[in-house]
This record gives structure tokens, sequence and C-alpha cells, in this order.
């Protein structure tokens, strides 16, 4: 299914399961998908900066997009397709999209500062990949060290006509978002969907400022579709008793260096990854770690039991 401005609702960001020996287990990333389909996922968003892009061969790569069209039941499929050069971009992006992709995310290298570099960044890879492909642009300055403005991501949704959604990870962040519906509302900026990242912290309010959804990781996404679904109904206190239940694990999750480690072990403790092997280079949890994530877990039980595990 293609990306459109009118997505909505919850696109995981999938980790890429490993073997110990550092090659792809196959078998829990088919696993993974079904796992999102089955819990109603709206989409999935692969070779994001949490699912290990970098250290993917092009043909792993691709054959993980193959594995995501294949089991996510037609549902649109996001692939993180940022690369130092506009070719490796191009070729990454064209093969996706021919295997059934739905959209491609483009994040802006670490080197832009001004605003004309960042416009200028995404008309050249709109021009090097195709104005057929329709893109999100992955807002997310804390990793990224690109800050962008409001008034820079609406010339680039303006200035380019398949750009169809903002992943909106800046922190705080939440004015960004009332400051671009507002553009919206005046008209001086065209309907765009918004789904939010940072792991889903700041999710509960994210909602009610005006974003669609989410498009992140977190060892229970389940928790990411309730939010967004009870926030849809206008069950705000019920969004936010669930959402309080996580925060916790959600935070821990935050940490900078270990989250990834985090939530493969999380995953793993809930059998849907074999493994919580990250290839290297990558971080792994110290014993005492699994101890804090398994005290979380049996604390998040007592709230919600599909953290029994």
């Amino acid at each position: 299914m293609r990306l459109t401005s009118d997505a909505s609702g919850v696109f995981p960001i999938a980790p890429t399961p490993f073997n110990p020996d550092g090659s792809i287990d196959w078998t829990s990333a088919d696993r993974l998908f079904e796992f999102y389909r089955g819990i109603g996922s709206d989409g999935v968003t692969v070779l994001g900066i949490m699912g290990e892009a970098p250290k993917l061969e092009p043909e792993e790569s691709v054959g993980l997009v193959k594995r995501a069209v294949a089991k996510m039941g037609g549902k649109p499929i996001i692939v993180g397709v940022s690369a130092p050069g506009f070719a490796a971009m191009r070729s990454l992006a064209r093969q996706v999209m021919d295997l059934g992709a739905g959209g491609v995310m483009i994040a802006p290298p670490p080197s832009l500062r001004t605003d004309d570099q960042i416009t200028g960044y995404y008309a050249q890879a709109v021009e090097a990949i195709g104005t057929d492909i329709s893109f999100v642009i992955q807002d997310y300055p804390l990793t990224l060290s690109v800050v962008m403005t409001p008034a820079v991501i609406r010339k680039i949704v303006q200035d380019n006509p398949s750009c169809v959604m903002l992943k909106h990870e800046d922190w705080p962040g939440l004015e960004k978002i009332s400051t671009l519906r507002k553009f919206q509302a005046e008209g001086s900026l065209r309907p765009i969907s918004i789904l939010t990242g940072n792991g889903g912290l700041f999710l509960d309010f994210e909602m009610e400022r005006g974003a669609d959804g989410a498009n992140t990781g977190y060892a229970f996404p389940e928790l990411l579709i309730d939010v967004v679904k009870l926030q849809k109904a206008g069950q705000r206190d019920a969004a936010h008793d669930i959402f309080d239940a996580h925060l916790p694990l959600l935070r821990y999750e935050q940490q900078q260096g270990v989250g990834l480690a985090v939530r493969k072990y999380t995953l793993m403790k809930r059998g849907i990854l074999t493994h919580d092997a990250q290839r290297k280079p990558g971080a792994s949890l110290s014993a005492a770690a699994k101890t804090e994530v398994d005290y979380l877990l049996a604390r998040l039980a007592k709230h919600d039991p599909r953290a029994k595990v």
C-alpha cells in the first residue's frame, strides 16, 4: 500500500534480529513482522536508526524489506533510505518501491546547519529518488544534530508534493506540533501526516497536540496502539492511565547507548526474538541491567498482563 498524507495510527520501528554470530535471524524477522501485523499495527518501518541499518549489506536490507512486505498483509512499509550519497539512496529507494514498499524515510545528514542547506538537501534528495516516491521527513535533532524549524518543515512540504509525512521526534517538541497544525489550519501548509518518535516517551500529549500516531519503537508496541486509539476516541484519562503504567520501562529504554539493547532483551523475553544480539559494534546489557529490566517488567505486569513474561 502506498503511503499517503492520510496515514495514521502506529508504525513500529522494527529492530533487525541477529544471531549471536552476527548473521541475520530471518526466522525471528518473520515472527516480528507477523507480531506487528497481529497486534493491529497500521504499518511498519524498517531500516531505521534503531534497525541498525548502517550495519547491513545491501542485499540484507532488501531481504528485510521483502520479509516485511510478505508478512504485513498489504499494510504500508516505510523504508529508511538515508545514505551519505544520493546514488546509494536512489538505488535502495527504487529497489524497495519495486518490491512493494509504501514510501521511504529520509534523515538529513549532520553537516547541515542553515535553513537553506536543509531545504536544498531535501530538494536534491527528491530529485535523486524521483518525485513518484512518497517520502517521510525525519526530524530528529537530538541524534542527527540538525535543527528544523516549523517554517523549514513547511517549506520542504510545500516545495515537494511527494512529501506525505513528518516523523517528529524533536525534544521538546510539543509546541512544534501545535505550530504545524496552526499552519495547516491557516492554509499555509497542506495536510500532512505527523507521526511521532522518541520511543513514545511523549505520545500521551503529542496526540493531544495534533499528532496522527506514532512511528517509533518500544518493546510493547501494543501500548502505543492503545494510547493512539484511546486518545482518538476521546478517552483521555484511560490513555494516560495505561501510558503511566508503562512510563518507567519507556524511560529506561530511552537511555542513550543501551536503549536498543533494552528493547531487544525485552522482545526476547516476550518470545518474539530468539536472541537479543546486536551486530558489532553494539552495546549489551550487564547482568545488573537485565535484573533492573526484569524488575520493571514484574511491576508493569501488575497493571498490564501483557508484561507477564
